[in-house]
């Protein structure tokens, strides 16, 4: 099947260049065909953001609905019956285990202050942003997984992606309801996978994309979404924390905060963010939020309130220094797969929507001189593979480049300096030089993977039980999930060949089995061998139960070694988010 352009990942990146490319075509005249491809069952149904909204670069997308009786916020709500609530009040505070102290406002980053922005849910906003790209011409099919790049013969090219196939047994041999994949090539493909998309890092991997740049670091996102009574609502309040439970101490470099948004009608939007480069295996992401909830500062907007929702994602936290090269001939990278979430400011979905329209606007003027595919149904293969390589030229001198840029060392400076010396290198980056200092503050932690240090080093950590009220068991959590996989398909979390001993040799007897903790899934864990050794010693063997999974991506990332390859699994399959 052929396109001019063909866009994978229904996020807001990826339809913002759908979008952005078919309002070119209505203002030049032209008929470019523009797809998208969705691995989730519907868009949105993988999407999962904090989410307080930054509505620079969606004003940017509808310059025409920014008026008082057309803005985009009330067209939403009227459309997608969601609520983008204006912040009213912005709190910051650091948390002892029984008490907090606020931080003025005034002290803070810039980029940390919300005046203006919207407490919203992404994956509602992209089903909007979905219903318009369609309404423009955008053919949009979700619920079809990329599997793989479809390469030109030389390699040297991308000429689309091919769909996973589906109906295959876990035997791997095809059932009844068999059906092989489809290729979808076109003159132009963008990936807006979001962080760690599977096709993304092929891309990056196979094009050296990241040489010259610092490697990727990640957090983990935990999110739950309640209903409180009306009597505890406060509209459009938005809080974020430090210190308890992630940082015992002012020196703790384990890296993380979190969040708690009221959205109307009457929702609070609540979670954690771990930066996946702590260093403690026994530390639990997941244990560590319900522990936050019960806070007496904290545990007070839940009383009387219902969890309706529960999921995880990770996050890109590199910055500016682990932007990868993003294009190479025949395509681009947009969004979270290519790193351009602000971890300072705690948003990625404004600079994603930037993207997706800076790349937008060069992919059109590099088909604008060729015969559009609408027109001749076909696409020739011997047409030249076009690296347009004005949209990385675009991004460095877009505001994108000029937030991120400021904000440069701050993420190291708590990496090297731990949570007081991050807090202290921040407010000066903030109100003194403003990105303008000479050094650059590398990270030197290398991979995430490679941060754990062995389980010998440190204590395991006890956790309360969950009162079923305030906190959950993980397995209670994730049926608000609605995750779903077909049970009768291979796994999608695969061991590397070469990695075949790790789990059993290194991650359990080094590392104490960390994957048992930090996947918000319960994914992995290990069970007693059937039979014993010839000495009678019953060993431990992993278990994958992957139809948990609720693609997250944090197992291909924080695995001892990388050991997990992370691949897709039949389309539709994985977590089914509304609100989130």
């Amino acid at each position: 099947m052929p396109f001019d352009v063909l866009i994978v990942g229904g996020g807001p990146a990826g339809l913002a260049a759908s979008i952005r490319i078919k309002q070119l075509c209505a203002e030049k005249d032209m008929d470019l065909s523009v797809c998208v491809v969705e691995k989730g069952s519907e868009i949105g149904a993988h999407v999962l953001s904090g989410n307080v909204f930054d509505p620079r670069a969606m004003n940017e997308l509808f310059p025409d609905m920014t008026g008082s009786d057309n803005h985009w916020t009330k067209v939403f709500q009227e459309e997608q019956g969601s609520h983008a609530t204006p912040v009213s009040e912005d709190k910051f505070m650091i948390l002892s285990e029984t008490g907090s102290v606020s931080i003025p406002n005034f002290l803070l980053p810039s980029q940390l202050h919300n005046d203006g922005n919207y407490v919203i849910s992404l994956g509602q906003v992209c089903r909007w942003m979905a219903t318009r790209a369609e309404e423009l011409g955008v053919e949009i099919y979700a619920g079809f997984a990329a599997s793989e790049v479809v390469l030109n013969d030389a390699k040297n090219g991308v000429r689309g992606i091919a769909t996973r196939d589906v109906g295959i047994g876990k035997d791997g041999e095809p059932k009844e309801t068999f059906e092989r994949g489809v290729e979808l090539h076109a003159r132009q493909t963008l990936f807006a996978e979001g962080a760690r998309g599977s096709c993304s890092e092929d891309i990056i991997s196979h094009f050296n994309l990241r040489d010259g740049v610092a490697p990727q670091t990640y957090g983990l996102g935990i999110k739950e979404v309640w209903e409180i009574p009306e009597e505890k609502f406060q509209s459009g309040f938005v809080q974020h924390t430090l210190g308890y439970p992630l940082q015992s101490s002012p020196m703790s470099k384990t890296y993380g905060g979190t969040f708690l948004y009221h959205q109307e009608p009457n929702l609070v939007l609540a979670g954690i963010v771990v930066g996946l480069d702590y260093d403690n295996p026994y530390l639990n992401p997941y244990k560590e939020f319900q522990r936050w909830k019960t806070h007496p500062d904290i545990r007070t907007h839940f009383e009387g309130g219902t969890c309706i929702s529960y999921g995880a994602r990770v996050l890109n936290e590199g910055g500016y220094h682990a932007i990868p090269r993003l294009t190479f001939p025949g395509g681009a990278l947009l969004g979270c797969s290519a790193g351009f979430l602000n971890a300072v400011k705690i948003k990625g979905s404004h600079t994603a929507i930037k993207s997706g329209i800076v790349a937008a606007e060069v992919v059109f003027d590099s088909l604008a001189d060729l015969t559009p595919v609408a027109e001749t149904g076909e696409l020739d293969t011997s047409e030249e593979l076009k690296e347009v390589t004005g949209y990385g030229d675009g991004m460095k001198k877009s505001w994108v480049n000029d937030e991120l840029y400021q904000v440069r060392n701050c993420h190291a400076a708590f990496a090297k300096w731990g949570t007081l010396g991050g807090l202290v290198y921040t407010g000066i980056a903030a109100h003194v030089t403003k990105g303008r200092e000479p050094w650059t503050l590398s990270h030197d932690g290398g991979r995430d993977a490679d941060a754990t240090q062995p389980a010998d080093k440190f204590q395991p950590i006890t956790y309360p039980a969950p009162d079923g009220i305030i906190t959950f068991d993980l397995l209670t959590n994730l049926q608000r999930s609605g995750t779903y996989h077909e049970d009768d398909q291979p796994a999608h979390l695969r061991i590397k060949p070469e990695f075949a001993d790790v789990p059993k040799s290194i991650s359990m007897q080094k590392y104490a089995a960390p994957e048992i903790r930090f996947c918000p899934a319960g994914v992995y864990e290990y069970v007693d061998e059937e039979k014993p050794d010839k000495d009678g010693t019953i060993q431990k063997k992993l278990v994958i139960n992957a139809q948990n999974c609720v693609h997250c991506k944090c197992c291909s990332i924080k695995m001892p070694h990388e050991y997990i390859n992370w691949t897709v699994p039949e389309g539709g399959g994985g977590p089914q988010y509304q609100v989130m």
